[in-house]
């Protein structure tokens, strides 16, 4: 199978992902910038996010660039990505609707975490389906921008239950670190 057909559904999944997640955004019941106050917490949560979701669609789009054909084994691999990813607009909308609360943080950076694995797993399953053809630029082994990426969303699990903000400046610098396509996979 060629990959325009996965990349295709991919790309209407992560739609409906995103018109989920503004969906799940409510107009305050005041007319005036007042009303926008309480609602600080929903609007974060849904820019950090819609970032993230960019960057899994950026480096999605520059991963399959570099792959020449679908199997089965990277069918599945993408659903179970697709999966993790589908649960980011109930995790924003409960980390929003809740002001940051512990139990919601802890599940959104869960869901980032699970998130970040099901894509590497993916990574890893075309490389070994493509074996010496592929393009990919994969070193053996996790990189150090992986481990960072890793230890900040437990970090930030962990931080959830004494302090809101920086267990999100931890979220936040992951996807600082991933808005540049990570070098392994983006095209020379």
């Amino acid at each position: 199978m060629e990959t325009t057909r996965l990349e295709a559904f991919s790309d209407a999944v992560l739609a409906i992902i995103i018109t989920i997640m503004v969906l799940e955004l409510k107009s305050p019941d005041d007319p005036s910038f007042k009303a926008l106050r309480p609602l600080a917490s929903v609007a974060i949560s849904y820019v950090v996010s819609f970032v993230y979701l960019g960057i899994y669609w950026s480096n999605h789009h520059h991963l399959f660039r570099q792959t020449e054909r679908v199997t089965g084994g990277i069918l599945w691999a993408n659903l179970i990505l697709l999966f993790w990813l589908s649960l980011i607009p109930f995790a924003t909308s409960w980390m929003g609707e809740y002001h940051f609360g512990a139990a919601p943080m802890a599940v959104y950076g869960f869901v980032l975490l699970m998130s970040a694995f099901s894509f590497a797993f993916l990574q890893n399953v075309i490389v070994r389906v493509h074996k010496k053809e592929c393009q990919l630029k994969l070193r053996k082994g996790t990189t150090l921008k992986e481990i960072i990426s890793i230890t900040l969303y437990i970090i930030g699990i962990l931080l959830s239950f004494y302090n809101h903000v920086i267990a999100m400046l931890c979220y936040i610098t992951v996807a600082l670190m991933w808005i540049v396509p990570d070098k392994q996979i983006k095209r020379n």
